[in-house]
């Protein structure tokens, strides 16, 4: 069997889109990872698969795969990718569109020149909607991480992040504290670790350890999650530019009852099959 794809990126995170609305897709966890290998397969942070919508009134179903094979709830940057794919293959004629997630509905609109908004949906911060083990919801929460006491703020996107403001992202230590956060047991599905310099209150520079993927060039959802860690926290205002490795993302949360919003460029590199 042949499976078609598209590979896409979002500031260098990058995608394996399959079209499982035309073509008839049953991917193993096995093969998922597999396909994500930079050496043997086609290589890639998560696999974006597009379904039909399970519902009525509704555009599109979106599932996300990392590399590891895993499924998540969520990806930001792949949302944009989605939108962009959607229009340049003619599933949809709409610009603005309604998408099934695992953890509720997003509506990503493509501008078209290569650049898309993402309605993310409103922040969520309880403990038992991180999953975050602590007694009750709190801006800062410390973290034990070996000998030292990390002040994380937890916020879920529709996945799960915790930020810490560093004082120099560059010189953070991402690789070795982000695996640590990643499984750390009050996680108990793992956490996307964000560290973010604060530059500017309109302005931040951020790196993320993503949940089953390792550290990429970009994360949509742990750049909104920074956001909102720092405007609950009272160092951002309510529209943000955030440097990434792989490029800049806007991001806007207009009051502490809205969704946020993220815009930002999504990119096609080229079309493809493989036998599966």
């Amino acid at each position: 069997m042949k499976l078609h794809f598209t590979k896409m990126h979002g500031l260098g995170n990058d995608f394996m889109v399959v079209d499982g609305v035309r073509q008839t897709v049953s991917l193993s966890a096995e093969r998922i990872r597999q396909l994500g290998d930079r050496h043997f397969g086609i290589g890639f942070d998560q696999l974006l698969l597009v379904e039909a919508a399970q519902a009525a009134g509704h555009d599109f179903r979106y599932r996300i795969f990392n590399n590891d094979g895993g499924e998540v709830e969520q990806c930001g940057n792949g949302a944009r990718c989605f939108a962009k794919f959607v229009s340049d293959r003619g599933l949809t004629s709409k610009s603005r569109i309604l998408v099934e997630t695992a953890k509720g509905v997003i509506a990503p609109e493509y501008l078209g020149d290569g650049q898309a908004r993402v309605d993310m949906g409103r922040p969520r911060f309880a403990p038992a909607e991180i999953p975050f083990q602590a007694e009750s919801e709190a801006i800062c929460d410390d973290l034990q991480v070996g000998d030292a006491i990390l002040s994380i703020s937890v916020v879920s996107m529709g996945n799960p992040h915790a930020v810490q403001v560093v004082a120099d992202v560059a010189l953070a230590p991402v690789t070795q504290l982000g695996a640590a956060i990643e499984n750390h047991p009050r996680f108990p599905q793992r956490v996307n670790a964000g560290f973010m310099q604060v530059v500017a209150r309109d302005e931040i520079r951020l790196r993320v350890f993503e949940r089953g993927a390792g550290e990429t060039l970009a994360c949509g959802t742990g750049a909104c999650a920074a956001v909102v860690a720092g405007i609950r926290r009272g160092l951002l205002e309510r529209r943000v530019r955030v440097h990434t490795r792989g490029g800049e993302l806007t991001v806007e949360w207009p009051a502490d009852d809205a969704a946020v919003t993220m815009t930002g460029p999504a990119v096609t590199v080229f079309q493809g099959e493989i036998d599966i």
